[in-house]
């Protein structure tokens, strides 16, 4: 029976022992079960490899805006090519405005709650639940009129091909639809309008509002995930040719070049125009404040059809509206120049016409200078209230100031921050073109990253919401029950804006800062977006790439911060300082004696008064040699013995005798999970400081806890763990030895925070 207690507890030591050793060597186990096998398609460096293949679709679209019943009536020829070596026997192709089908999943899937009190907003989402928005198709047909067979899965559509269409050839469907526009302001959206009742105008930004192909790779098959309003869109590039009819006031901006300038376009709009083309240094406003302020009390007859051309989008989308005042600069690339440009109404003043263009300006200089130049012929920048919203060459931002033309700041840098992201856009995902719908962080969190280096060549002092490590600290630090892994589908996250922006953001900069330095960071992602420029890649090309162009094994780094919810937390636990014993007598007896000297016990202490005097001290016949001997005093023959000792010694053992180096050994501990370089600012005694940058490797061996000894012939007096905040640990009392009290600050609790100051209104009154 003894025995097999003892073989039981032998066998729970050996798997709790393997166990242990599995949970070590995890943090750096590599990425190779977990991504996919590279192929000759995706090759293990992370590049397209040379039989990648990628479907298009080219678009010929008609449509109306109907100003007077909101609505939009279009038809589309879709010419698709199938470059897949699939024969292919159906095809899928996206109804987004299905979304506001009455009986969408996506009103079914939404949870709510009552309380005692409900704003009207509240109560107005809930009863606008009515409103049909889905498409409305009056046909389905081939090139020659053919009626197809088709079948509406919520937001999907199949058409059932009348023979499978052959590996390197195309296929040309026709298809004819009208929606309602939803009113963005009382149901939200991606897109809609806006009603303005002072002027009783409306703007139009209209996307997702034709019928468009399902991206099909090698990857997913058909990526046909249903669209449920947060998972964004995978699509396929192609040219786009699209009419758009609108009232003959209205001025358009969308996606492409506009063909007809001639016909829509006045002969002084024209010519201002022209000038912008070449115009580097400030905006030209085409349309001016006082123009479109005359458009929107006027109120033109007829229509006017506005026609523009895109080449090599996976995308389209327009803004409409006779409140638009727009402007545009040259942004010059290479041999060829891009417009910048803005469309808002005059609400958006003063801070639009200062701001907007040259935002867009400065964003498409400063992502081209980590990518690659950007390569279309337009960058546009639409106004709309409460919304950011990014498509091929024009996106939706918001940023109102007062009726009054005063603003905060806060509304400033917000608007900004906005347009800076939507703008960026362009390059993640519109051009390298990810998958929105499964990995949001690939073009959320790689835009955000971005966005923060762009934000702060703006100005040194913006104040960027996301991108520094220590801004991701609270999510990190908050309860593993309200976080996912960065890997995690897009309609599954919880915490969406932390989750897929702030944390890959802060995770990249923590990359490029931290891990990699800047040189090699730059290098590895440059080549990454030059790669997968107009192409699909997958997070694992990311990864693969990033390694591949660095010689850095980042699958670590990959396993923490993406694959899993743990969190940074070092701690320095102990620090123990020692010095090399010299042997010479004239030295260390004198360090002794002084240390022997500095300890106080409490005994001894109060001995002092309750024994004054010990019986060995009254009693002189209790005294020997060794009560008399001053055992601190060096002798001679000490001196000798140190002699003889030094000639055992070569050279550079009596040079490391003579360093006076001290020596201290450091624990540190993985308290939060995550392992992370030790980033340690030694200071001494003298004033100075040194900062050392360990590699995160050195938890390989021992996820939990590493010794380091370091070596100085000065003395210490403080150590200090991630003195810059740069790898995001979440609790910064443990990184200090020795231990400080951090002071902190707290504000009494208000139930009603006032909003910010808005000091341009304040300093107005009182002049």
């Amino acid at each position: 029976m003894i025995m097999r207690i003892f073989l039981f507890l032998l066998l729970c030591n050996t798997l709790y022992s393997s166990l242990q050793a599995q949970a070590i060597s995890d943090k750096f186990k590599q990425l190779d079960t977990e991504l996919p096998t590279p192929n000759t398609y995706r090759t293990a460096s992370g590049a397209p490899g040379h039989a990648y293949w990628q479907q298009r679709a080219d678009y010929d679209i008609s449509v109306t805006l109907d100003d007077k019943e909101q609505r939009i009536y279009g038809e589309e020829v879709i010419t698709y090519f199938n470059h897949s070596p699939d024969a292919l026997h159906y095809i899928w192709l996206q109804l987004d405005q299905n979304l506001w089908h009455p009986d969408s999943d996506t009103r079914k899937i939404q949870t709510q709650s009552l309380s005692n009190t409900a704003s009207p907003w509240e109560l107005q989402r809930l009863q606008n639940y009515t409103f049909d928005g889905g498409f409305k198709l009056d046909y389905v047909q081939d090139a020659n009129g053919k009626n197809l067979p088709y079948t509406i899965n919520k937001t999907m559509m199949r058409i059932d091909l009348p023979q499978p269409l052959p590996p390197n050839s195309t296929y040309i469907l026709k298809i004819k639809w009208w929606y309602n526009i939803n009113d963005r302001m009382k149901l939200g959206g991606r897109s809609g309008y806006e009603y303005f009742p002072d002027d009783q105008n409306y703007i139009y930004a209209i996307a997702q509002f034709y019928p468009r192909m399902v991206m099909y790779n090698e990857v997913y098959g058909w990526q046909h995930k249903q669209f449920l309003g947060r998972g964004e869109f995978t699509l396929t590039f192609g040219n786009y040719r699209v009419r758009i009819t609108a009232p003959a006031d209205h001025i358009i901006a969308a996606t492409g070049v506009l063909q007809n300038p001639d016909i829509v376009l006045s002969e002084n709009q024209q010519q201002l125009f022209k000038k912008a083309t070449t115009s580097f240094n400030e905006p030209v406003v085409i349309v001016s404040e006082a123009e479109a302020r005359s458009t929107e009390r006027k109120r033109a007859d007829g229509n006017k059809t506005w026609e523009y051309y895109a080449e090599d989008v996976r995308d389209f989308a327009f803004a409409s509206s006779r409140k638009f005042i727009w402007d545009a600069m040259a942004v010059p690339f290479g041999d060829k120049n891009t417009l910048a440009m803005s469309y808002y109404p005059k609400e958006g003043n003063p801070l639009w016409g200062q701001y907007s263009t040259r935002a867009v300006a400065h964003t498409l200089k400063t992502y081209s200078k980590y990518t690659f130049d950007y390569p279309y012929p337009a960058a546009i920048s639409v106004h709309t209230a409460d919304i950011g919203m990014e498509y091929p060459m024009i996106c939706f931002n918001w940023g109102r100031p007062e009726s009054d033309g005063t603003y905060t700041e806060q509304e400033k840098n917000r608007m900004l921050g906005v347009i800076i992201h939507e703008v960026g856009h362009n390059f993640f995902p519109m051009i390298v073109n990810s998958d929105e719908r499964q990995w949001t962080w690939m073009d959320e969190g790689l835009n955000t990253f971005l966005q923060y280096l762009t934000e702060q060549e703006w100005d040194k002092n913006f104040p960027s919401r996301r991108g520094p490590a220590y801004k991701i600290v609270d999510y990190m630090k908050s309860e593993q029950s309200v976080q996912n892994p960065i890997m995690v589908n897009s309609e599954s996250i919880i915490q969406f804006g932390n989750n897929a922006y702030g944390k890959p953001a802060a995770a990249l900069n923590i990359l490029r800062e931290t891990v990699m330095g800047r040189e090699l960071f730059d290098f590895a992602f440059k080549q990454y977006a030059q790669r997968w420029k107009f192409k699909h890649p997958t997070p694992a090309d990311f990864f693969r790439t990033m390694e591949d162009a660095s010689a850095v094994d980042l699958d670590w780094f990959w396993r923490g911060w993406f694959y899993s919810t743990d969190h940074v937390d070092i701690a320095i636990d102990s620090v123990k300082w020692y010095h090399l014993d010299t042997k010479n007598p004239d030295i260390e007896k004198p360090l002794a004696q002084k240390e022997q000297e500095s300890l106080q016990f409490i005994s001894d202490i109060r001995n002092k008064t309750a024994t004054p005097e010990t019986l060995v001290e009254k009693d002189k016949r209790l005294q020997d040699f060794y009560v008399n001997f001053d055992k601190w005093k060096v002798r001679e023959w000490e001196r000798d013995e140190y002699q003889e000792y030094l000639k055992t010694l070569s050279d550079e053992e009596k040079a490391l005798l003579n360093s006076k180096n001290n020596y201290y050994e450091v624990q540190f501990r993985n308290v939060g999970g995550l392992v992370m370089p030790l980033i340690v600012q030694l200071n001494y005694t003298d004033g100075s400081s040194e900062l050392l940058r360990i590699p995160a490797e050195i938890w390989a061996q021992n996820n939990e806890r590493v010794s380091k000894v370091f070596v100085s012939n000065k003395t210490l007096s403080g150590l200090v763990l991630d003195p810059y905040l740069e790898t995001a640990d979440t609790d910064t009392d443990n990184n200090y030895y020795p231990p400080r009290i951090i002071p902190s600050r707290f504000e009494l609790f208000k139930e009603h925070r006032e909003k910010e100051d808005n000091l341009m209104q304040k300093m107005k009154k009182t002049e």
